[in-house]
């Protein structure tokens, strides 16, 4: 056994289905008095009701969440916390929404309760992502890590078939880089094994039966474990792509990551032949990277980085941020294959080898 270093984040979990009824008791329990409900225009309804029964334990809701956390909406939501008085805050949603709670908790040390109501996992780790001026950048500190994560099956029963898809290979693309990582270790390495399995069997389900329970179980499981993953190691090539082809183009976060991972697993294989046998066992395929890309098929997933409007110009632009400010990979960076890559994710070909 080679030697490691595993650091495990603090937080509270429930989980099981009908556990948002215990949010009043767990703001009291986290010494809160008044809160700021967050989540995106998509949900402000939900989060509407949600503050309706919470009565005095509500200070306002805050509705104007946005993908890839934008300071200028960072800047509008601290405002509005500071003029309701609110001394903690409630993120009710998905990645999007969770970024705003994150922001405003980095700002001003507030205590953060978090309810998923999708598979992306950024609830788990003490990394947030902004964008200003077109560029995102990632930061880590435990001041943005969740102190509570309520985990309620039963809102994600009504989240829409191709919505969990994305969210879910959003949630996968936090394991398999934590499978090779630079801080890689055997614990969190059966995290992700495990987080794979379940999300990669529960998304196609769903993908046929939206009501499928146990499905809907397994794969708010699978999304809590790869978002631990996340949350206990570092990044490497996928998410470095994504991140520059979201702050650069303002792509869905989602689907950007179901596209690219396919494409960033093959360009590194040659490079983490332990890691690939290890997903050819948990993925039950000879070649995990054209799974990955076929799971993407059968949840309908968009074809191709187009299909997101992204401009086919953009893909030099891409490159050239990827190797500005690379991230840790264990296959080297190197302008040609990272080009093929693009060019590939960006016509919805099937992953290959550069």
């Amino acid at each position: 056994m080679h030697s490691f270093t595993y650091t495990a984040n603090p937080g509270r979990i429930l989980f099981g289905f009908g556990k948002l009824e215990a949010l009043g008791e767990e703001i009291r329990a986290a010494g809160m008095t008044r809160v700021l409900l967050l989540s995106t225009p998509q949900q402000v309804d939900q989060v509407q009701a949600l503050s309706d029964t919470l009565g005095d334990l509500s200070a306002g809701v805050f509705s104007d969440a946005r993908m890839h956390t934008p300071a200028e909406v960072t800047e509008q939501a601290l405002k509005y916390l500071k003029s309701v008085g609110a001394d903690g805050i409630v993120s009710l949603g998905g990645g999007s929404t969770i970024g705003l709670g994150k922001a405003l908790a980095l700002r001003t040390n507030l205590g953060q309760i978090v309810i998923p109501t999708t598979y992306a996992g950024s609830e788990m780790t003490p990394i947030l992502g902004e964008t200003a001026d077109g560029v995102k950048r990632t930061l880590r500190s435990e001041k943005v890590l969740p102190e509570t994560v309520i985990y309620d099956v039963d809102l994600t029963m009504t989240l829409p078939a191709a919505m969990s898809g994305l969210s879910g290979m959003n949630a996968v693309a936090h394991a398999i880089e934590a499978l090779y990582c630079r801080e890689a270790n055997p614990v969190t390495s059966l995290i992700a094994a495990e987080g794979v399995r379940a999300l990669t069997e529960a998304l196609p389900r769903i993908a046929k039966d939206p009501a499928d329970r146990a499905a809907r179980s397994d794969a708010l499981y699978g999304a809590w474990l790869c978002g631990t993953c996340l949350g206990t190691v570092g990044m490497a090539l996928h998410h470095k792509l994504c991140h520059a082809l979201g702050g650069a183009f303002d792509l869905p976060h989602a689907a950007t990551h179901t596209i690219v991972l396919p494409h960033a697993l093959a360009y590194t294989a040659p490079a983490i032949p332990e890691v690939m046998a290890r997903l050819r066992e948990t993925l039950n395929t000879d070649d995990p990277a054209r799974r990955l890309y076929e799971i993407g098929c059968e949840i309908g997933a968009p074809e191709g980085l187009k299909a997101l409007e992204m401009p086919e110009e953009g893909i030099a632009r891409v490159v050239d941020l990827s190797l500005e400010n690379p991230y840790w990979n264990p296959r080297p960076l190197d302008r040609e294959g990272l080009t093929l890559l693009l060019e590939d994710a960006f016509h919805g070909r099937p992953p290959s080898q550069h």
